[in-house]
């Protein structure tokens, strides 16, 4: 089985077309496990939403998703992010906020917890420190976790009672290996801030025999000018076009 990871698409639809391009080129998949934020700082949400819909997929809600929904306060967001979020909300159909709405906050796919910030806070936590990282291993029911949020390709090992973190490599395949607990994120598809604009995301191949399998991070090139100015054409804050093409 072959499953497509992304996160944090963010209504960017140049760099999701990308990166679904480029994972067909790269073999294929069987399925895409989504980790929230479909929308959000981009400027079309609602052609994202149908993408991922008529693609085989499981989802969960992001904190972006809980803001258009009304689940979150937008309030709580920077004043560019604060925006977006209300300008998505005008933009969505009955359906697309119902589908956004329905989305869980946390699921398990096979040998894997699907959670967008961490089992300790699903949609408002950042997994970016070590006793982010410890809470959720200690909440961890599964040998894998899969979050997002924090726009970073990273991985986080367990060891001992610590918990090491490493960047993923485009270069290096990262075996998930029996006994091993790891939490992945895979960076972002629509708004990378590693420093590096291109689009980010993983592809999963599961292996026979009850072995864990396989996580291949890849980096897409897209239309960035694109997305830029379809940002400026929506009267979305210029910074978010901006910040695009710095990574940040």
């Amino acid at each position: 089985m072959r499953a497509l990871i992304l996160s944090d698409i963010h209504s960017n639809l140049q760099a999701f077309d990308a990166v679904l391009a480029d994972a067909d080129d790269a073999g294929g998949y069987d399925m895409v496990w989504f980790l929230g934020d479909l929308v959000g700082y981009g400027s079309d949400p609602s052609v994202c939403i149908d993408r991922l819909r008529r693609l085989p997929h499981v989802a969960i809600a992001g904190n972006h998703d809980h803001a258009v929904t009304g689940k979150l306060n937008p309030d709580l967001f920077n004043g560019a992010a604060r925006a977006a979020a209300l300008w998505t909300a005008q933009q969505l159909s009955d359906d697309e906020i119902a589908y956004l709405a329905a989305l869980p906050e946390v699921r398990q796919t096979e040998k894997f917890t699907h959670v967008h910030g961490s089992l300790r806070d699903p949609v408002m936590e950042y997994l970016i420190s070590e006793p982010a990282a410890l809470a959720t291993f200690a909440l961890m029911e599964t040998p894998f976790c899969l979050v997002g949020h924090s726009h970073y390709p990273l991985v986080w090992t367990e060891e001992d009672g610590r918990a090491g973190v490493e960047l993923l490599d485009p270069a290096t395949p990262l075996l998930l290996e029996s006994g091993r607990r790891m939490i992945v994120n895979p960076g972002s598809v629509g708004q990378p801030r590693d420093g590096d604009w291109r689009a980010s995301y993983l592809l999963y191949e599961s292996e026979a025999g009850g072995k864990a399998g396989m996580l291949h991070h890849r980096r897409v090139e897209y239309d960035l000018a694109g997305a830029q100015n379809g940002i400026l054409s929506a009267g979305l804050p210029e910074s978010l076009a901006i910040r695009l093409g710095n990574g940040h």
